[in-house]
């Protein structure tokens, strides 16, 4: 039966990477979709700006991209028509140590073990077969639970994957390879110590050894400006500056999509929801947020190990004890004296976003939830640690706290910019205990944010599994 005449067939809330893929796998499949964005200008997490002076463009949010690039849903998308291109530094992410050496992670794996002394057969052992298996697994990786289509290599991942970073860094004995894994597991934004944190760094790593890390010539609004091109050339809308916070703002439609996390949904359509639904939304946790630093800087950053001056990512925190520390810290509620700092520095590799001559880099670490701590002095300490004469370098900064953070982007709440904790109870049950994690309780109501499988991260496929489950469920495309 015909389903009745509405102003859309679908409506998609939030142009964040997720809100993006979800209204072009709609439109693709000969749908009228409208996107609806809150600001001028579509794309979440994936914007840019002239945060310090002229001519120096900084990176909002996020900033280098490796799932972006292995994402199975926009790998498939001609993003390259539309402007898109990536740029890929020689070394994908490098740490420092105090002496002056520095682990490094490079394309090639036998040239990243190689550099690990003593720990490279122990690499080895450990990455050739997830990156072997990588093709295989990724679909079940970047989705929702499910009977996976390999399960012998998935199983193999899992046993990896489920334990703390604490236990699989018990395969390393050098500070290099410890650290490194440290730094992986550290963008899971809660202790070393917790369950899952070791698929993290996995995941990462793997990402860097098939596809890189790489960052957007321009900014990371390029990603985003690439997707709604796209997205506008097979017939979709886009509808900028209307901030929802009511379904009666909301034209009719099939099928609504929100690209925000649960405290949002609650907000805007809690009334839609069954009891036991709006309890489980309501009992979801959000984890520690982020302070963030962009510079305008006079040269380079003088970091003492050449490598570091070739990676496009930077972790700062010396050892696995010294990260594994001040990680606890923050989740316990407290500030530490030498935060994990992840910084970028795009501009030694995209000569588009400072003056000739001229370099930005962007930098963040971990506070606990909602803080408004100044972390500048603490930050611009662990840089200089590895980077003597620093701060000579800086014409001109800008910071955001966490507040400032949520106030920028809603999703970020408390400044927690994965959406939610990703521990084991909410990977398993992102955002609610339900068969489909992106169906509400509510009919023709999805949710299709970072809060839903697999979380956080600049790769769609929150969206893709969204809107392919609004697809079955309200018009019968499978």
């Amino acid at each position: 039966m015909p389903l009745e005449k509405r102003d859309y067939d679908a409506v998609v809330v939030g142009s964040g990477p997720n809100g993006l893929a979800a209204a072009i796998l709609m439109q693709q499949n000969g749908l009228r979709v409208l996107l609806i964005e809150g600001k001028e200008t579509v794309g979440g997490g994936l914007r840019s700006a002239e945060l310090t002076l002229p001519g120096y463009t900084h990176d909002i949010c996020s900033a280098v991209h490796p799932l972006a690039a292995a994402s199975p849903f926009f790998t498939t998308l001609p993003l390259d028509q539309h402007g898109l291109e990536f740029i890929y530094p020689p070394v994908a992410a490098a740490h420092p140590l105090d002496g002056g050496t520095a682990a490094i992670i490079k394309n090639a794996i036998e040239e990243t073990a190689g550099l690990l002394g003593e720990d490279e057969y122990a690499y080895l052992k450990l990455m050739q077969p997830l990156v072997r298996d990588w093709p295989l697994i990724i679909p079940d990786i970047l989705g929702p639970l499910r009977f996976p289509k390999h399960p012998v290599a998935m199983a193999h991942f899992g046993l990896l994957a489920l334990p703390s970073a604490l236990h699989l860094v018990k395969r390393f004995s050098t500070p290099a390879a410890r650290a490194l894994i440290a730094g992986m597991a550290a963008h899971s934004i809660q202790p070393l110590t917790n369950s899952t944190t070791s698929a993290v760094a996995l995941v990462l790593m793997a990402s860097a050894h098939l596809k890189g890390w790489p960052i957007p010539k321009g900014g990371s609004n390029q990603i985003a400006d690439a997707l709604a091109s796209y997205f506008v050339s097979i017939g979709g809308k886009i509808e900028t500056g209307l901030y929802i916070t009511s379904m009666e703002q909301l034209p009719s439609a099939h099928a609504v999509l929100f690209d925000i996390t649960p405290k949002q949904l609650l907000q805007i359509a809690g009334h839609r929801f069954s009891s036991i639904y709006k309890w489980q939304l309501e009992r979801y946790r959000y984890g520690p947020g982020v302070f963030k630093i962009d510079w305008a800087l006079d040269t380079p950053i003088p970091f003492t190990t050449p490598e570091c001056r070739e990676a496009g990512t930077v972790h700062l925190g010396n050892t696995f004890e010294e990260i594994a520390a001040g990680e606890r810290q923050v989740w316990d509620g407290r500030i530490p004296e030498k935060p994990f700092v992840l910084l970028a520095q795009p501009s030694l590799f995209d000569g588009s976003r400072a003056p000739a001559g001229k370099h930005t880099a962007w930098a963040y670490c971990h506070v606990p939830n909602s803080s408004k701590t100044d972390m500048t002095t603490l930050i611009e300490n662990q840089v200089e640690r590895f980077a003597p004469g620093f701060r000579e370098r800086v014409l001109a900064r800008h910071t955001m706290d966490s507040a400032q953070m949520e106030e920028y982007n809603p999703n970020y709440i408390g400044g927690d910019i994965n959406g939610g904790v990703i521990d084991l109870g909410q990977l398993l049950t992102r955002p609610v205990l339900r068969w489909s994690p992106y169906k509400t309780s509510a009919k023709g109501i999805y949710i299709c944010s970072s809060s839903t499988p697999p979380g956080g991260g600049v790769h769609g496929m929150c969206g893709y599994h969204a809107a392919s489950k609004a697809l079955k469920d309200i018009f019968g495309i499978v």
